[in-house]
């Protein structure tokens, strides 16, 4: 039988990372639009002693950004084909003539190699395409918005220093974190009654008030 290899999440490596960045109760502090925005509140409290290990930043709201660079056309697929292929070539040629104590020779072999290769394999590529990509670009997942997370028990002595600091802003986060935030309505406050009582005290007096006004007429 063969044997499965556990998976990443089991391993002790992955599984201590995993701990690292995770909190035991997460209150939220402050949302922020940007990185450099969470890294100063972060570094202000850090700054003014307070326990930082119990602080984390969790990007939200993933999104793919795709920049487009310029314009690809075959004279640029073959060049930049030529060139990687030239550098691949050279990184084995000084390689193999470590080895076989043919020197220069050896190199300039397999640098003209691979510059064919890169060369052929790129307009092979850039013809199974069809024009259907003629640009280049370069992309990245980046995050829309930025919450900083501290362990609960200190949550409000957080706020408190960016708040004087003046880094909390108008999107401070709510009271806890929406992770650990329980479904369902909240209950009923002290002395308050639900909202079905009062309809069914209105039913039974409205019907015993009709009655009354029955017997009158009658």
């Amino acid at each position: 039988m063969a044997t499965m290899s556990p998976s990443p999440i089991n391993t002790p490596g992955a599984a201590s990372m995993a701990e690292r960045l995770t909190l035991e109760w997460p209150a939220s502090v402050a949302v922020f639009d940007r990185y450099t925005q969470a890294q100063e509140a972060v570094d202000h409290l850090a700054d003014n002693a307070f326990p930082v290990q119990n602080v984390m930043i969790v990007g939200t709201d993933l999104r793919q950004v795709e920049r487009v660079t310029g314009r690809l056309t075959q004279q640029k697929v073959a060049l930049g084909g030529l060139a990687s292929g030239m550098w691949m070539g050279l990184f084995v040629g000084l390689i193999f003539s470590i080895f076989d104590g043919q020197g220069m020779r050896t190199v300039i072999t397999t640098v003209l190699f691979g510059a064919l290769f890169g060369l052929v394999w790129a307009l092979l590529g850039y013809a199974f395409t069809r024009g259907k990509r003629d640009f280049t670009s370069i992309s990245q997942v980046v995050a829309t918005k930025y919450e900083v997370l501290v362990e609960h028990q200190v949550q409000a002595q957080a706020r408190e220093m960016l708040r004087s600091a003046g880094l909390l802003g108008a999107q401070g986060g709510p009271a806890h974190h929406p992770a650990h935030q329980q479904d369902g309505p909240p209950p009923p406050s002290a002395g308050q009654q639900p909202d079905d009582l009062p309809r069914t005290h209105q039913g039974v007096d409205g019907g015993a008030t009709r009655a009354g006004q029955d017997d009158q007429r009658r």
